[in-house]
C-alpha cells in the first residue's frame, strides 16, 4: 500500500478512530492528502502508524510537545529502536516492539484482503468471503450483537474460525458508508483494552 487511511490505522493499532483523527488534527502527525474526484483522502505512512501504536500503548499521557517530537523523530529515523524522553533522565521510549506489532498487523491486513472479494455484479459490491455470498459486515454485526463463533459456524458452515475472527477487523479497516447496521443479534460489544504508560517506558 502507498498509504493507510485513518480507519486502517485504527484497525492496525487498536487506537479509537476519533483518537487517530485527533492526532492528525493536532498536527502530531501530518498525513499526505490524495484527491479522488470530489473526495480528499488522508493517507498515513507506516512510521506514522508506529507512532499511533505508541499512542495506543500509553504515549498519550505525555505532554503534547514531547509526543510531537517523538512522532517527528520516528519519521526521520524509521529504523530507530529507542528514543530518549525529553527532560527525563535515563528514560527511553521503546520503538522496536511497536514497529514489529504494526508490521505484523499490516501483514494480517493484507492476508485479510486476500480472503474477501467485492464485485459490483455480486450483491452490489458488498464485501463477501471469497467463494461464498456471505457478507463480511453480517458476520461482524452478529459478533457485535453477542453471537458466538460456534453459533455463526453452525449457521454458515462454509466459513471457518479465521474468517469469522477477521470480520470485525475488516469492517473497522474498511467501514461501510451510508448503510445501516444489521441488528440480528442482541448483546454488548466488549470495550477495548488500555495499556499503562509503564509498558512503554524502559530505563536506559
Amino acid at each position: 500500500m502507498s498509504g493507510y487511511t485513518p480507519a486502517q490505522a485504527a484497525a492496525v493499532t487498536g487506537l479509537p478512530l476519533a483518537a487517530v483523527h485527533k492526532a492528525i488534527d493536532s498536527r502530531l502527525i501530518r498525513p499526505r492528502t490524495k484527491r479522488s474526484g470530489a473526495t480528499i483522502r488522508r493517507l498515513l505512512t507506516k512510521e506514522q502508524l508506529v507512532y499511533l501504536q505508541l499512542e495506543a500503548e500509553g504515549l498519550r499521557l505525555l505532554p503534547v510537545g514531547t509526543r510531537r517530537e517523538i512522532a517527528e523523530s520516528i519519521q526521520r529515523s524509521p529504523k530507530t529502536d529507542k528514543l530518549p524522553v525529553a527532560n527525563a533522565t535515563a528514560i527511553q521510549i521503546e520503538i522496536g516492539t511497536a514497529r514489529r506489532k504494526v508490521e505484523s498487523e499490516l501483514k494480517r491486513l493484507v492476508h485479510m484482503e486476500e480472503m474477501i472479494a467485492s464485485d459490483p455484479e455480486t450483491m452490489r459490491g458488498t464485501p463477501v468471503f471469497k467463494g461464498t455470498r456471505i457478507p463480511v459486515d453480517l458476520v461482524a454485526d452478529m459478533l457485535a450483537q453477542g453471537a458466538t463463533v460456534e453459533e455463526i459456524l453452525e449457521g454458515y458452515p462454509t466459513l471457518n474460525r479465521e474468517k469469522v475472527a477477521i470480520a470485525p477487523l475488516y469492517m473497522r479497516a474498511f467501514p461501510r458508508r451510508g448503510r445501516p447496521s444489521r441488528r440480528l443479534w442482541r448483546g454488548k460489544t466488549r470495550g477495548r483494552k488500555s495499556f499503562p504508560l509503564r509498558n512503554l517506558l524502559r530505563s536506559a
